[in-house]
């Protein structure tokens, strides 16, 4: 039963560790797509500031440099590749928050697993041990379920 409750405390710091990790990255990734967010908006008041300065030109017929043509079509394309990845930033970032919330569910069955089989080992019921050993079954599949998915 020592040997058990061992193994699955070991276990659950495999686990414990492999959702920090993830949940570590899946906040770092959404900050930076915030990040990329508000790039892809500045980008854009750009533009807008432009377009309406040819606007107001064109309005009172006077002419347009080609330069600012070009430089509205720069941003257009800017803030397509801005989108592009920010939208791959919080993609990612949803995945890492998935596996870590798997990772913390495998972690919390290791953890009934544990509590289970101490009250196995106080008790000396062999129904308590294959209560926690189940439990910490239940927790290794979650566990491999969620490294497979990685």
């Amino acid at each position: 039963m020592a040997l058990t409750t061992a193994l699955l405390a070991v276990l659950a710091a495999i686990g414990a560790l492999a959702s920090g990790h993830y949940a570590n990255e899946g906040m770092l990734e959404q900050m930076e797509a915030a990040n990329q967010w508000s790039y892809y908006q500045a980008k854009s008041l750009k533009e807008n500031v432009l377009r309406s300065k040819l606007d107001l030109l064109e309005a009172f017929g006077k002419p347009t440099a080609d330069k600012d043509r070009e430089k509205l079509t720069q941003y257009k394309q800017e803030q397509e590749e801005i989108r592009t990845e920010a939208d791959k930033l919080v993609k990612t970032s949803a995945h890492h928050m998935h596996l870590h919330t798997r990772l913390a569910r495998s972690v919390t069955l290791f953890q009934v697993a544990i509590g289970v089989s101490a009250i196995a080992v106080l008790t000396k019921r062999r129904l308590f041990w294959y209560a926690g050993i189940a439990s910490g079954i239940a927790g290794l599949v979650l566990l491999a379920v969620a490294f497979i998915g990685a």
